[in-house]
């Protein structure tokens, strides 16, 4: 079964100290205001705030991709959530979370 802007939203929410605040009209989700991921409504894509290294291991140029540009070299990641593994999606949550989270989050 694919994944649903829902299931996103949920993933996100989990993570510790994580909220929702719209960014430019779309969801957007952070910590400490810093924004680890967002759900693009027109498309079934996210874009998760990766850290470079992961990034490059990571994509696969069909379902795991960088923003193209600038914000594409800083980690921005699209990950096209219709085609993506279900079970795959809190590992990534996770890493774009911890990419942006104050220390004191990691440590806990």
């Amino acid at each position: 079964m694919a994944l649903t802007p829902d299931d996103i939203r949920r993933a996100a929410l989990a993570l510790p100290e994580a909220y929702e605040e719209l960014h430019f009209d779309i969801p957007s989700f952070r910590v400490a205001k810093k924004i680890f991921c967002t759900i693009h409504l027109k498309e079934p894509r996210i874009m998760l705030k990766l850290d470079p290294e992961d990034q490059h291991n990571l994509s696969d140029g069909e379902v795991i991709e960088p923003v193209p540009g600038y914000w594409g070299r800083g980690g921005a990641t699209f990950v096209w959530y219709g085609k993506l593994e279900p079970g795959r999606l809190p590992g990534l949550m996770r890493l774009a979370w911890a990419n942006v989270a104050p220390k004191r989050l990691l440590k806990a």
